[in-house]
Protein backbone atom coordinates (compact mmCIF):
# COMPACT_ATOMS: atom_id res chain seq x y z
CA UNK A 1 0.00 0.00 0.00
CA UNK A 2 2.21 2.86 1.09
CA UNK A 3 6.07 2.88 1.20
CA UNK A 4 6.78 4.54 4.85
CA UNK A 5 9.77 3.59 5.85
CA UNK A 6 11.28 3.50 9.70
CA UNK A 7 12.96 7.25 9.31
CA UNK A 8 9.39 8.99 7.86
CA UNK A 9 7.48 7.63 10.76
CA UNK A 10 10.18 8.71 13.20
CA UNK A 11 9.59 12.06 11.34
CA UNK A 12 5.94 11.86 11.66
CA UNK A 13 6.51 11.40 15.38
CA UNK A 14 8.92 14.19 15.75
CA UNK A 15 6.34 16.41 14.01
CA UNK A 16 3.47 15.53 15.73
CA UNK A 17 4.97 15.86 19.16
CA UNK A 18 6.22 19.10 18.96
CA UNK A 19 2.30 20.08 16.94
CA UNK A 20 0.44 18.41 18.67
CA UNK A 21 2.11 18.15 22.00
CA UNK A 22 3.35 15.08 24.39
CA UNK A 23 -0.25 15.59 26.29
CA UNK A 24 -2.59 15.25 23.23
CA UNK A 25 -0.02 13.12 20.71
CA UNK A 26 -1.68 9.62 22.69
CA UNK A 27 -4.59 10.32 21.79
CA UNK A 28 -4.40 11.34 18.59
CA UNK A 29 -3.00 8.28 17.59
CA UNK A 30 -5.15 6.12 18.83
CA UNK A 31 -8.10 7.55 16.91
CA UNK A 32 -6.00 7.64 14.12
CA UNK A 33 -5.46 4.06 14.15
CA UNK A 34 -9.17 3.36 14.92
CA UNK A 35 -10.05 5.17 11.79
CA UNK A 36 -7.28 3.10 10.06
CA UNK A 37 -8.61 0.04 11.54
CA UNK A 38 -12.02 1.21 10.76
CA UNK A 39 -10.77 1.78 6.96
CA UNK A 40 -8.61 -1.66 6.55
CA UNK A 41 -11.94 -3.40 7.74
CA UNK A 42 -14.24 -1.74 5.55
CA UNK A 43 -12.30 -2.42 2.22
CA UNK A 44 -11.80 -5.62 3.61
CA UNK A 45 -15.09 -6.27 3.55
CA UNK A 46 -15.28 -5.28 0.35
CA UNK A 47 -12.56 -7.60 -1.70
CA UNK A 48 -14.72 -10.19 0.32
CA UNK A 49 -17.78 -8.92 -1.12
CA UNK A 50 -16.82 -8.80 -4.69
CA UNK A 51 -15.00 -12.10 -4.36
CA UNK A 52 -18.04 -13.60 -3.73
CA UNK A 53 -19.81 -12.28 -6.71
CA UNK A 54 -17.56 -13.18 -8.72
CA UNK A 55 -17.42 -16.48 -7.53
CA UNK A 56 -21.41 -16.93 -8.22
CA UNK A 57 -21.16 -15.24 -11.52
CA UNK A 58 -18.67 -18.14 -12.64
CA UNK A 59 -20.95 -20.81 -10.97
CA UNK A 60 -24.04 -19.50 -12.94
CA UNK A 61 -22.07 -19.30 -16.23
CA UNK A 62 -20.43 -22.80 -15.55
CA UNK A 63 -24.26 -23.65 -14.84
CA UNK A 64 -25.84 -22.21 -18.32
CA UNK A 65 -22.97 -24.02 -20.23
CA UNK A 66 -24.13 -27.03 -18.77
CA UNK A 67 -27.64 -26.63 -19.39
CA UNK A 68 -26.78 -25.72 -22.63
CA UNK A 69 -24.99 -29.21 -23.05
CA UNK A 70 -27.71 -30.70 -21.66
CA UNK A 71 -30.38 -29.01 -24.17
CA UNK A 72 -28.02 -30.00 -27.43
CA UNK A 73 -28.02 -33.52 -26.30
CA UNK A 74 -31.29 -34.00 -25.04
CA UNK A 75 -32.16 -32.52 -28.68
CA UNK A 76 -29.80 -34.51 -30.46
CA UNK A 77 -31.56 -38.02 -28.56
CA UNK A 78 -35.15 -36.72 -29.46
CA UNK A 79 -34.01 -36.30 -33.13
CA UNK A 80 -32.76 -39.87 -33.22
CA UNK A 81 -35.58 -41.75 -31.43
CA UNK A 82 -37.74 -39.26 -34.24
CA UNK A 83 -35.88 -40.50 -37.27
CA UNK A 84 -35.60 -44.09 -36.11
CA UNK A 85 -39.52 -43.96 -35.47
CA UNK A 86 -40.32 -41.97 -38.31
CA UNK A 87 -40.45 -45.10 -41.06
CA UNK A 88 -42.44 -46.90 -38.06
CA UNK A 89 -44.85 -44.05 -37.74
CA UNK A 90 -47.03 -44.56 -40.91
CA UNK A 91 -49.25 -47.73 -41.65
CA UNK A 92 -49.71 -47.12 -44.92
CA UNK A 93 -47.43 -48.24 -47.55
CA UNK A 94 -45.78 -45.36 -49.76
CA UNK A 95 -46.66 -44.72 -53.09
CA UNK A 96 -42.95 -45.80 -54.20
CA UNK A 97 -43.15 -49.32 -51.95
CA UNK A 98 -45.20 -50.95 -54.52
CA UNK A 99 -42.74 -49.85 -57.03
CA UNK A 100 -39.77 -51.11 -55.80
CA UNK A 101 -38.55 -54.64 -56.71
CA UNK A 102 -38.66 -57.23 -54.28
CA UNK A 103 -35.03 -57.40 -53.84
CA UNK A 104 -35.39 -54.07 -52.31
CA UNK A 105 -37.88 -54.51 -50.76
CA UNK A 106 -35.87 -57.59 -48.67
CA UNK A 107 -33.19 -55.32 -48.23
CA UNK A 108 -35.51 -53.17 -46.16
CA UNK A 109 -36.78 -56.79 -44.19
CA UNK A 110 -33.87 -57.37 -43.29
CA UNK A 111 -32.55 -53.71 -42.09
CA UNK A 112 -35.89 -53.70 -40.20
CA UNK A 113 -35.51 -55.49 -37.51
CA UNK A 114 -32.02 -53.76 -36.38
CA UNK A 115 -33.79 -50.44 -36.45
CA UNK A 116 -36.81 -51.60 -34.43
CA UNK A 117 -34.29 -53.65 -32.13
CA UNK A 118 -32.67 -49.72 -31.83
CA UNK A 119 -36.31 -48.15 -32.10
CA UNK A 120 -37.58 -50.78 -28.92
CA UNK A 121 -34.30 -50.34 -26.93
CA UNK A 122 -35.07 -46.16 -26.94
CA UNK A 123 -38.79 -46.61 -26.66
CA UNK A 124 -38.15 -48.92 -23.23
CA UNK A 125 -35.45 -46.52 -22.03
CA UNK A 126 -37.73 -43.36 -22.48
CA UNK A 127 -40.60 -45.38 -20.69
CA UNK A 128 -37.79 -46.54 -17.81
CA UNK A 129 -36.75 -42.39 -17.58
CA UNK A 130 -40.38 -41.47 -17.14
CA UNK A 131 -41.42 -44.16 -14.73
CA UNK A 132 -38.82 -42.61 -12.74
CA UNK A 133 -39.88 -39.47 -12.91
CA UNK A 134 -44.00 -39.67 -12.43
CA UNK A 135 -46.42 -42.80 -10.93
CA UNK A 136 -47.41 -44.69 -13.86
CA UNK A 137 -50.80 -45.18 -15.07
CA UNK A 138 -51.65 -48.02 -12.71
CA UNK A 139 -50.80 -46.25 -10.00
CA UNK A 140 -52.73 -42.85 -11.14
CA UNK A 141 -55.74 -45.43 -11.45
CA UNK A 142 -54.97 -47.24 -8.11
CA UNK A 143 -55.22 -43.82 -6.28
CA UNK A 144 -58.32 -42.15 -8.20
CA UNK A 145 -60.52 -45.62 -6.48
Amino acid sequence: MFDIGFLELLILGIVGLLVLGPERLPKAARTAGLWIGKIKRTVSSMQREINSQLEAEELRQKLKEQQTKLDESLNKAKRDVESIAQPYSSSTPHKDDDERPDADRRQTDDEAPSASARLDDALAEARATSHESSPSDDDKGAASR
